[in-house]
């Protein structure tokens, strides 16, 4: 599996990103100057004061880390650093010389703007170490993703009764049995090979309609499916196999432990600039398979990763049915 893009790596466009940058360096701003102030007021003070320094030069190298983030992406990382951190120190002396100008102070002396220029380049690099460890984070749930996602296609079971299917529609409906073997090959495909760091929504879709076409054929009528789709909504973009676990945990604790089968619905919708997405199922028997939450862990951690305070995941039990809801950036 390759590794996500430079680009990702520097994903310094997302609110949440910004925020936890922002408040990162309001804070350390203002444990410094706890300890180089006499009392609770000098604090207050030099902490505004300061804050006309550090917010607009924090703003700007976000701005521009983001704006940048393409042309970036074809340096090394050692480039990418020695820029990013040049960066810093400019945005800094920048910042300094707009707190001279609007206060109608003396120019800073050469201490002053070395001391701007050693701060904003090491905050800088500091940021930069940050985004690098999220980023081999959000890797690291990729790639247990697809172990997960590897190892549930090769249930025996599952893989068992796929073929069994197969071979007893081969003389009765070859052109269903070759359906059945092209959905099973494009969910392997899915799995193994490497589709970057997103896919939209639609492709997502896409896979989990093959995944409950295999099913379709092992449960017939006992598997009632719904889909309520918004052609728009296609568009947002997801981390890979984020919705076809889930449709694959309603099935297995929806349909497979009911004799009379159940059923398995899947919404999405634009709600303003973002998408909704539900999928649910019924809740009639007793789980005959204790589920042990990994995936939809997993599920969750790699779509706060990728979109961060953007998304939500919440889950919805209820007595008759139980639904996993999901919202992210359209």
């Amino acid at each position: 599996m390759r590794a996500h893009g430079t680009s990702d790596l520097l994903d310094v466009c997302h609110v949440g990103v910004v925020l936890r940058v922002l408040l990162g360096v309001q804070g350390l701003l203002a444990l410094v100057l706890l300890l180089n102030t006499r009392d609770a007021q000098a604090w207050m003070q030099a902490v505004a004061l300061d804050t006309v320094v550090t917010l607009p030069a924090t703003l700007t190298w976000l701005l521009l880390a983001c704006g940048l983030k393409s042309v970036l992406a074809r340096s090394s990382p050692a480039g990418q650093a020695v820029f990013l951190c040049s960066l810093g120190a400019a945005c800094a002396l920048f910042s300094g010389e707009l707190l001279v100008a609007l206060m109608g102070a003396d120019p800073a002396g050469l201490w002053r703007q070395l001391s701007l220029a050693l701060a904003g380049a090491v905050g800088a690099g500091a940021v930069l170490a940050w985004l690098r460890l999220r980023a081999r984070q959000q890797m690291s749930a990729d790639a247990l993703a697809k172990l997960v996602e590897l190892q549930a296609r090769i249930r025996p079971h599952f893989l068992l009764n796929t073929l069994n299917s197969a071979i007893a529609l081969v003389q009765e409906d070859p052109k269903r049995a070759q359906r059945l073997l092209e959905d099973l090959s494009e969910l392997y495909r899915a799995v193994i090979e490497d589709q970057g760091a997103v896919v939209s929504l639609a492709q997502e879709i896409e896979l989990a309609r093959r995944y409950l076409e295999i099913e379709r054929v092992r449960f017939g009528e006992r598997m009632r499916v719904s889909w309520v789709l918004d052609s728009e909504a296609g568009a947002a973009r997801v981390p890979p196999l984020l919705l076809q676990p889930l449709v694959e945990n309603a099935v297995r604790h929806g349909v497979e432990p009911n004799d009379d089968g159940g059923s398995v619905e899947i919404r999405t919708r634009c709600k303003g600039g973002e998408v909704e997405i539900l999928v649910s199922n019924s809740v009639r028997a007793p789980r005959r398979f204790a589920g042990d939450g990994l995936t939809l862990d997993n599920v969750r951690r790699r779509l706060m990763l990728r979109h961060d305070v953007a998304a939500r995941f919440e889950l919805h039990p209820g007595k008759h049915r139980f639904s996993v809801r999901i919202m992210v950036p359209l």
